[in-house]
């Protein structure tokens, strides 16, 4: 399986399997999980939302019985979206991140996204959630997903009062037309996959 630089920062491989439908496989997760390592993939992406947060429990149980691959795959999982509605607030970007931690029986993930665009977003909250994240070594880069150019410059908006709560970051196109942030309030780099 050939290797790519996510966001030019994070070798994975070129294809990453989806998990949002772990709980509807015909064959056991901990096969499905399986096949996908043989076949050389070894990025897996989630969502606290999946299966109501059981997709991530599953990978987590496989995880507990595997703990030697932990460092040898890399976890991405998404948040921001609540019954009903979008939610990019502090509160619960942390929340979900603790609760995705629990599911899946680690002490990190390699990547978190904000899952849906949250048009009454706080772009402070966001770049607080994330340096908290990161300093505590919870997630090691962030980013974005489904989110159009428009909205993600509004992520990196400059608050007026303190240019340090907010993400401040750059964009850079990358060979594959996905998108990168890079240099949130601390170096921890965001991807935006688009």
């Amino acid at each position: 399986m050939k290797q790519r630089m996510l966001g030019g920062q994070l070798p994975v491989s070129a294809i990453a399997m989806g998990c949002m439908r772990l709980t509807d496989a015909k064959e056991t997760p901990e096969r499905v999980i399986e096949t996908a390592l043989e076949l050389g993939i070894d990025f897996f992406d989630h969502a606290d939302i999946y299966g109501g947060g059981r997709c991530e429990a599953l990978f987590g149980d496989w995880l507990k019985a595997h703990p030697s691959m932990r460092d040898r795959i890399t976890i991405q999982t998404k948040c921001g979206i609540r019954k009903g509605c979008y939610d990019f607030s502090k509160k619960h970007i942390l929340e979900a991140v603790e609760g995705s931690l629990k599911r899946l029986q680690t002490d990190h993930v390699d990547v978190l996204l904000l899952h849906r665009p949250d048009t009454l977003m706080e772009p402070e909250e966001v770049a607080a959630a994330f340096d908290e994240l990161e300093q505590s070594g919870k997630v090691r880069y962030f980013g974005v997903s489904n989110h159009n150019p428009l909205q993600i410059e509004l992520l990196n908006e400059d608050d007026e009062h303190d240019p340090e709560k907010s993400i401040n970051a750059y964009n850079k196109v990358l060979d594959d037309g996905a998108q990168m942030i890079a240099g949130t309030t601390t170096t921890t780099p965001c991807i935006a996959v688009s």
